[in-house]
């Protein structure tokens, strides 16, 4: 039978890691997406959408599936998906790692301000700025919503959730964007203050150097910290090289 990995997906690096799991021979590769975003890009292999119930359904999908190996793909926000994968894992047996893109550096030139969490920014945010360029994603903006003297942009793939702030105006757009767009764009709407999470990549790392470029105050989510003993690696061929499946 041929060896069964299951990929928790919705990155690029997930969709990545498919593609080159199912190039090998005799790999079975299943990636599973969560269905928050209507329109995923695609995916190699089979798929399969919806969560699991918590860490028993996963663990119990595991064995059913017959999986041999377990790759967390998922955001680098996404910790109780990535909590429930450490302890399915653990209780099944099944090999285990965490693929996580690394997460931005600030430069010389940066004015960044870390915080450990979207109430923490929110906190922030009146003694920097009035008029706020919010790119956290579309959920979680209930944090900022009692900013009533703030104009907040918010940027999301699809709309977001209520409650928002009531001086809010949504882009919807979905990377990779170019530093002369992000300059523009906070240019155009008078930016004085970014909010970010710190997810990582290129896709959408130009709003940092716009906002360098402008001297702009950025201030960062922190991610959330890996469960104990869970390994992460930081691309795919890590990862083909830790499940012992990498090209000869």
């Amino acid at each position: 039978m041929a060896p069964h990995v299951l990929i928790l997906g919705g990155t690029t690096e997930a969709r990545e890691l498919a593609a080159a799991l199912t190039a090998l021979p005799g790999i079975r590769v299943t990636t599973s997406l969560a269905g928050r975003v209507k329109r995923p890009g695609t995916v190699t292999g089979d798929v399969r959408i919806g969560g699991f119930g918590g860490a028993e359904g996963l663990a119990k999908w595991l064995r059913e599936e017959r999986v041999d190996a377990l790759v967390d793909a998922t955001h680098p926000f996404a910790a109780s998906i990535t909590a429930n994968a450490a302890r399915a894992a653990a209780a099944t047996g099944v090999p285990s790692v965490v693929l996580r893109r690394p997460g931005w550096r600030p430069g010389p030139e940066d004015r960044w301000h870390p915080v450990p969490s979207l109430k923490a920014a929110a906190d922030l945010l009146p003694s920097l700025g009035r008029r706020v360029f919010l790119t956290t994603g579309r959920l979680g903006l209930a944090a900022f919503a009692h900013l009533t003297d703030l104009h907040f942009v918010v940027r999301s793939v699809e709309p977001p959730e209520p409650p928002l702030p009531p001086r809010t105006e949504v882009l919807l757009a979905r990377g990779p964007f170019t530093v002369a767009d992000e300059t523009a764009l906070l240019s155009a709407h008078c930016v004085d203050v970014l909010v970010t999470k710190d997810s990582g990549g290129e896709a959408t790392a130009a709003k940092l150097t716009a906002a360098r470029h402008l001297a702009l105050p950025v201030v960062v989510v922190r991610r959330p910290p890996l469960p104990d003993d869970v390994v992460a690696v930081p691309d795919v061929a890590a990862v083909l090289e830790r499940l012992g499946l990498s090209p000869r």
